[in-house]
């Protein structure tokens, strides 16, 4: 079988989320399917790097607009594909007459929070994905919570729809630092649906029960009282508040933007922090969720969307629109005992996930269509 694979996202120089999934999947697809031929689409100037297996064949479409709808689509002609893979939600509107086509479907954010994305998001969703939601031969949904989202809104048939769980890199995450360090973590993209500016106004709520309230003062405390929040991710849209907001507040020397962070920096980070606090208002995954529980962070989650179903028994569910029960989280943190738990029970979780695993389900989807 002859699969294309859109590997436009996969070599980015700054992967984040559908870009280390496409990344890590065509990775692991490589590694476990040597029977299958792959036609690895890639747009200009990229750089594959290291050596990949002699089924697969990158071919670079010289295409500067519209790449997917443009250069791909033709591309789709010339070739003689079995089937089309799109590891994320854009599928080119015209193809092959009779080519199979499989897509991943990450989230309908921009379905459930219209005003937290861009203009174009919202109308790209509403005319052309659910026009390749459609249209697609058959969907990989990466939550159970994704699939319900694309059957109640979207309509799709859940024969059509099959859930395959996403991974995390085991060769970057290590055991846990002995060293606890003083700072809450969060990683993600700068945007409103991110909940950053509830996030961090529970922060300054949290930094003085750290110092006054003997329940919380454990003995990682008492040689440094003082407790920071790093922020990991690169500038989104509509963020400008979000940079601001520590100031405001008054405690623009405990809140650090950090940018964003290679992937080799990032154990460190997770290992070394007193929890991942990430109240997303809604999430298609959350792979910062594992990333943290693999490094032996303690996680502070939201409990809506995706996230219970991706966190497990290893973190704190908050309500991610109250201010209140993110302070109380972040509170209850602080305590060892609790953070001990919560790292142990977050080990136990993330034996549910593997990109080997997310490899295999896939290239059983992409078999038997």
């Amino acid at each position: 079988m002859i699969i294309g694979f859109d590997g436009s996202r996969a070599f980015s120089k700054k992967r984040t989320g559908t870009e280390n999934y496409s990344y890590q999947l065509l990775k692991s697809l490589s590694t476990i399917d040597k029977k299958n031929q792959y036609i690895v689409y890639l747009r200009p100037g990229v750089e594959v790097g290291e050596s990949w297996s002699e089924n697969l064949t990158f071919k670079v479409i010289s295409w500067s607009r519209l790449w997917t709808q443009g250069g791909l689509v033709i591309q789709t002609f010339i070739d003689d594909l079995d089937v089309l893979f799109i590891p994320s939600h854009t599928l080119p509107i015209i193809s092959k007459p009779g080519l199979k086509t499989v897509m991943t479907v990450h989230d309908l954010g921009a379905e459930y929070l219209p005003k937290m994305h861009q203009l174009k998001q919202q109308l790209y969703l509403k005319y052309i994905t659910r026009y390749q939601l459609t249209s697609a031969t058959r969907l990989i949904a990466v939550s159970k919570s994704t699939k319900e989202d694309l059957v109640k809104k979207v309509n799709i048939d859940p024969k059509k729809i099959t859930v395959v769980y996403e991974g995390y890199d085991t060769e970057s995450y290590g055991l846990r630092s002995s060293k606890i360090g003083k700072y809450f973590l969060f990683v993600g993209t700068i945007q409103p649906r991110k909940n950053l500016t509830r996030l961090i106004t529970a922060f300054s709520r949290v930094i003085p029960d750290s110092i006054r309230d003997p329940y919380y003062i454990d003995s990682d405390f008492r040689q440094n009282d003082k407790l920071n929040l790093l922020i990991v991710g690169s500038k989104g849209w509509a963020s400008s508040e979000i940079y601001m907001l520590p100031k405001k507040l008054g405690i623009e020397g405990r809140v650090k933007f950090l940018g964003y962070v290679p992937d080799k920096d990032m154990p460190a980070l997770y290992s070394n922090a007193l929890a991942l606090v990430f109240p997303s208002l809604f999430e298609g995954f959350g792979l910062p969720i594992l990333e943290a529980q693999a490094s032996g962070c303690p996680v502070i989650t939201s409990n809506t969307s995706s996230m219970p179903e991706v966190a497990g028994k290893g973190a704190i569910l908050v309500d991610p629109y109250s201010t209140s029960d993110i302070v109380k989280g972040m509170s209850d943190i602080l305590n060892k005992e609790i953070r001990d738990k919560l790292t142990k029970a977050g080990f136990e979780n993330i034996k549910r996930f593997s990109w080997e695993k997310c490899a295999k389900e896939t290239l059983s989807v992409l078999e038997e269509i």
